[in-house]
């Protein structure tokens, strides 16, 4: 039986969400991307949960894409893409306007969508040794995951393109001053500290909650479509020479030549 890229424990009021494929750290695969939405739907849908829990098996949260299974599509790189982040996208939909808050558990490294799962929580608890990273154009490619929706309203426009374009790595107490994460904590505790919080807000009003996030949202703007467009564009870009160069150096791990 094969064992499930995200799962979802209910306990009691509160649902832990979990990437799970540590073997590959968490990286984003077509089956992930379709585990992820139903695990949001999922939670959305039931009504005895009233907090998520959001994390990562093993030592990261979510390395981004999986560029080995992108580059194995060939030439329907961009079809590929164009689905995968459809689901990635639905699901990140689904956790900003369900009732429920959610509740990140960064205890790793969080980088391209990772970042965006973050950024698109109501409220990120990270682990002392926790690193942020953007690493979309490193490979020759552009956001999506909702980073570059979230990342300029969540650290301002400024930092969200050093990070975008630099690809500087955030460290957990770097990512707390610049407002990416609520709360810095040992390593140790990250998932009970994000449990406790999750149990906290599980107490409280969860309609007002939920009607709250929503306004929250609506105030920053056309999520969905703004998604649609990240879809479109790192699809697009990926397909390109420039995009096939910079994966396909990443993985044989050499310097990309740009021309």
């Amino acid at each position: 039986m094969t064992e499930k890229t995200v799962t979802v424990e209910v306990r009691g009021s509160i649902a832990v969400v979990t990437l799970n494929r540590a073997e590959s750290a968490n990286t984003l695969n077509m089956q992930m991307g379709r585990d992820l939405a139903a695990a949001a739907i999922e939670c959305e849908a039931n009504p005895a949960v009233r907090a998520v829990v959001l994390t990562g098996a093993g030592k990261n949260v979510c390395f981004g894409g999986d560029l080995r299974g992108m580059i194995t599509g060939g030439a329907a790189i961009e079809a590929y893409l164009r689905e995968l982040t459809s689901h990635l996208h639905m699901a990140i939909s689904h956790f900003v306007r369900m009732d429920a808050p959610v509740v990140a558990a960064v205890n790793g490294t969080a980088a391209g969508a990772g970042v965006g799962l973050v950024a698109m929580s109501d409220l990120a608890i990270a682990a002392e040794g926790a690193k942020f990273s953007l690493a979309y154009t490193g490979v020759a490619l552009t956001p999506d995951g909702s980073t570059s929706f979230f990342l300029p309203r969540v650290v301002g426009s400024k930092r969200a393109a050093e990070l975008i374009l630099t690809n500087r790595v955030l460290s957990a107490a770097e990512a707390l001053d610049w407002g990416l994460v609520n709360s810095v904590v040992p390593d140790a505790e990250v998932v009970a500290r994000a449990t406790e919080m999750a149990e906290r807000l599980a107490a409280g009003p969860t309609r007002a909650f939920g009607e709250t996030k929503r306004l929250l949202a609506q105030s920053m703007g056309a999520l969905e479509a703004h998604m649609a467009l990240e879809s479109q564009v790192i699809a697009r870009q990926a397909e390109s020479a420039e995009g096939r160069e910079g994966m396909g150096a990443f993985l044989e791990k050499r310097k990309p030549k740009f021309s």
